[in-house]
């Protein structure tokens, strides 16, 4: 995978310095060569070859410097796809969050953001939007689902998402950082999918 790119086409954000786009770049890769804490403004500084009093001026911490970086970036884009099958959507976006943990480019840049707490309130802030963003997109997954007459119970977006993207997580995260592997990835979204299509419980 390329690594995370801050849109070089754009033009600087009104307000900001006019090398945002260097300070960006150098930041998200600082980031995936040192890890969060080896990132420092001093060598975004240093990278970016912006002044060190620049940085600060207009962002006040690496946390804040690091969130409009992202926000800049397309590094985390999950494209939602559409497969023609449910089946087919949550497998191909399971497959995309595994690879965006696992993959040395962007797992630094995932685990910066699943890591945020109230301690780190920018990139919260980022996270908390970026999720948020994310499920919006991803709504027409079920409705498209629903209008091929697929078997869809009366299921959360929300709820779905956090099964499947929390299984690879913890699998990434806890048991040990390795990816998983195709089959397993099948027998988390076919364990999910049975209660998304609302199979009746046998009666007693």
């Amino acid at each position: 995978m390329k690594r995370p790119a801050a849109q070089g086409s754009r033009e600087p954000r009104p307000g900001g310095p006019r090398r945002a786009h260097d300070i960006f770049q150098a930041a998200l890769d600082l980031l995936v060569e040192r890890g969060y804490e080896g990132l420092a403004m001093e060598a975004v500084a240093s990278r970016s070859g912006v002044n060190k009093t620049t940085l600060y001026r207009w962002w006040p911490s690496k946390d804040a410097l690091l969130a409009a970086a992202l926000t800049d970036s397309d590094a985390l884009s999950l494209s939602v796809p559409d497969t023609g099958s449910l089946r087919g959507d949550l497998r191909a976006l399971t497959g995309r969050i595994a690879e965006l943990l696992t993959d040395p480019v962007t797992a630094p840049i995932a685990a910066a953001l699943l890591s945020a707490g109230v301690e780190r309130p920018e990139l919260a802030a980022l996270s908390r939007a970026f999720f948020g963003d994310r499920l919006v997109r991803e709504q027409p997954v079920l409705e498209r689902a629903a209008q091929r007459g697929d078997p869809v119970a009366d299921v959360d977006l929300r709820t779905v998402m956090d099964l499947l993207a929390g299984a690879v997580w913890f699998r990434v995260f806890v048991r040990g950082g390795e990816a998983p592997t195709g089959a397993e990835l099948d027998e988390i979204v076919r364990t999910v999918l049975r209660g998304v299509e609302g199979r009746a419980e046998p009666s007693s």
